[in-house]
């Protein structure tokens, strides 16, 4: 019999595993290799959209695990969102650093990533990456209006300033930065338990 490994367990997990890489045991950063390569790559991938600079940074990300595993902090987010916020981060280092991101088309920018539209308990590569955590961001995400979402998505995967999504969007940047605020708020309250 298969048993799921609930949420909190994987957070004491994960926690277990950085405690470990902080004490130097690499078979430790391996296991949290293991545990999280795929979502990160595909967060990272979402932003630099080119295989060979998202394996770089991948690979960067982990380095920075090894070397700042210390510096962890639970009051923070579990594990799982440290990562995400690491790959994130040097991702969109990597694309500004680089000049790397060129206009999208507008046909290719108009069409939502599968990321917010996709009903993961229809889509079997979804549902091996996702766990039960990322299932209930997703559907967090799904209770924000297409102009939330957008703004979102643009500023979390693909690298954009709230100067950026403003110019982008023909939006006065006061209303950028509101519907950034209220999408942000609604989102806590749908996973506050997990930010407890």
């Amino acid at each position: 019999m298969i048993f799921a490994i609930l949420p909190n367990e994987q957070i004491k997990t994960d926690i277990s595993l950085l405690e470990r890489i902080s004490r130097r045991d690499s078979s430790a950063l391996s296991e949290l290799y293991d545990k999280h390569s795929t979502l990160l790559y595909s967060i990272i991938m979402r932003i630099l959209k080119e295989k060979e600079e998202t394996e770089d940074v991948l690979q960067e990300v982990f380095v920075n695990v090894w070397e700042r595993a210390e510096m962890y902090d639970g009051q923070l987010g579990n594990p799982g969102a440290w990562l995400a916020r690491i790959a994130r981060n040097r991702a969109v280092d990597r694309l500004r650093s680089k000049n790397y991101r060129t206009r999208s088309k507008e046909s290719d920018i108009d069409q939502h990533h599968d990321y917010f539209t996709a009903d993961a308990s229809s889509n079997p590569e979804h549902r091996a990456i996702l766990s039960s955590q990322q299932e209930e961001i997703l559907i967090a995400l799904t209770s924000l209006s297409k102009d939330q979402k957008d703004l979102i998505e643009f500023a979390y995967f693909r690298g954009f300033t709230q100067s950026e999504l403003a110019d982008h969007f023909k939006l006065p940047l006061g209303t950028v930065k509101t519907r950034m605020r209220t999408a942000m708020s609604i989102l806590r309250q749908k996973l506050r338990h997990h930010l407890a």
